[in-house]
């Protein structure tokens, strides 16, 4: 085993932006903690941000996107994931309108991720059929 790395970053559990150290060792995040340094949380974590961290190792991560095929969820390219998604949201809005098509935003993403989340929905969709789970 090699000599463990200390690499500052950002949490991407929630938007709050609370700064982390990750102990890395040969490629691997091993342990982490909070950063002191860091304005958001001095050194604080919640339980998510300083302990799960193993899916970002997970063998069963996915890598490449997915559409269902025959039953059989085979891997695609993302232009066509994108070409199938934009085709069934089409479908979906022709078809039932605009309020038929809702959209759940994640707090683990930024709040510029979010805005743009909540402006796709208003302005291309036309619904403002929007919920979170970062409004606890």
């Amino acid at each position: 085993m090699g000599e463990a790395n200390l690499v500052k970053t950002i949490c991407g559990y929630c938007g709050t932006g609370c700064g982390l150290v990750l102990e890395v060792q040969d490629n691997k995040i091993v342990k982490i903690r909070g950063d002191k340094e860091a304005p958001v949380n001095k050194g604080q974590t919640c339980v998510k941000g300083a302990f799960a961290y193993e899916y970002v190792h997970a063998k069963k991560r996915l890598t490449a996107p997915l559409i269902r095929r025959a039953g059989e969820l085979v891997e695609t390219t993302w232009e066509e994931a994108y070409q199938f998604i934009a085709s069934k949201l089409f479908d979906v809005k022709s078809k039932w309108g605009s309020n038929a098509i809702s959209m759940f935003a994640c707090a683990r993403s930024t709040n510029e991720s979010n805005y743009i989340t909540q402006k796709f929905m208003r302005t291309v969709i036309g619904s403002n059929n929007i919920d979170g789970c970062n409004r606890t």
